[in-house]
């Protein structure tokens, strides 16, 4: 481990004081893993009751129930006790939250710490990715670093091998997140390309939902393997087109993430599109998820932006369709189907 700054705490293993805001399924998985690889880490959750749980039966009774929490991981319910002396802060809400609570903790942030945005998606409004969203409101004053990739909460969890992406333009950030997140099973990568693994991480979650739709309709491996082809080939239009490089689609927060999410049972998204194909209604399906499905509410800012940059999302245009009840799932795979052939690189 590196030298902790001046003024963070420091174990008695080498390990820091990092905050994990937000205790959802992906927030306890990293906290639980920063925890086990020495770390001080608070993890903090709007939900007083559901912190006060946690704290008397040390796991994650709502999201990760069988994983018990490691002895340097502690609940906590005040923002400003979880990110006092944080070296790093991770962000780990949903996107449509992330702004409410990067608000709350700006003015409380220590001058040194590194935000570390684990938020995969588009806030609807703005069209801002999260990266964008975390700088305005800390007024830039700390470096970024952007955590996506293939990953299930529930394998990192139970310390399943995992690599991830770590992005931002400022290196040295990168490289102590890289130092200071790797682990026995989690391995990062580092990039500069920030647009490139932000928009892979969030637009692979619509066509997962279109996976689901897939599987539940019974079109077979050969429409799969289609929908994930051109699904890549679409977002990286879109990538490219908003200054992202096409090469980090290839990559794991792009191809990888894609593969996982489009094909793993434990994925969101994918659960959202195979209720879909079965004939539930969105409301319905929603209802019953206690977790967030990111896809739902990306697709129409991915369209927006698409129709900023003039760029053609065929796959996601169709499942817009769909999630607003305009279309079903059957009539929707089939226009697809019956769109003018052309070539494949155009």
């Amino acid at each position: 481990m590196s030298t902790p700054s001046p003024g963070t705490p420091e174990r008695s293993g080498g390990g820091h004081r990092i905050a994990v805001l937000g205790s959802g399924s992906w927030g306890t998985a990293l906290a639980i893993h920063l925890a086990r690889t020495g770390h001080d880490v608070s993890l903090w959750g709007r939900d007083r009751a559901q912190i006060e749980e946690m704290r008397r039966h040390r796991t994650n009774a709502t999201y990760l129930p069988a994983i018990s929490f490691p002895s340097g991981l502690s609940p906590e319910g005040s923002m400003a006790d979880a990110v006092g002396g944080a070296r790093h802060v991770v962000l780990a809400v949903p996107s449509h939250g992330l702004r409410s609570v990067l608000r709350a903790a700006a003015p409380l942030l220590p001058d040194a710490a590194v935000l570390v945005s684990a938020t995969k998606g588009l806030e609807t409004d703005t069209l801002r990715r999260m990266s964008e969203v975390a700088l305005e409101e800390t007024d830039a004053r700390h470096p970024v670093v952007v955590l996506s990739g293939p990953s299930f909460a529930a394998e990192l969890a139970r310390s399943s091998p995992t690599a991830l992406v770590a992005a931002s333009s400022n290196r040295a950030a990168v490289c102590r997140v890289q130092e200071d997140f790797y682990g026995p099973f989690l391995r990062l990568y580092g990039s500069d390309d920030v647009v490139g693994v932000e928009m892979g991480a969030a637009l692979k979650n619509i066509m997962a939902i279109a996976a689901g739709m897939a599987e539940s309709l019974g079109l077979g491996h050969n429409a799969l393997a289609a929908l994930i082809t051109r699904g890549l080939a679409e977002i990286s239009r879109l990538v490219e087109a908003m200054g992202g490089q096409r090469e980090t689609l290839a990559g794991l927060s792009g191809l990888g993430d894609l593969v996982l999410t489009c094909t793993g049972t434990l994925s969101r998204n994918r659960h959202v599109g195979v209720e879909l194909g079965r004939g539930r209604s969105l409301p319905d399906i929603l209802a019953g998820m206690r977790m967030v499905a990111e896809g739902v509410r990306t697709t129409d800012a991915a369209l927006a932006l698409a129709a900023r940059h003039g760029i053609d999302l065929p796959i996601a245009v169709q499942m817009a369709e769909v999630l607003s009840g305009r279309k079903s799932p059957r009539d929707a795979v089939t226009e697809l189907m019956l769109r003018p052939q052309r070539e494949e690189g155009e």
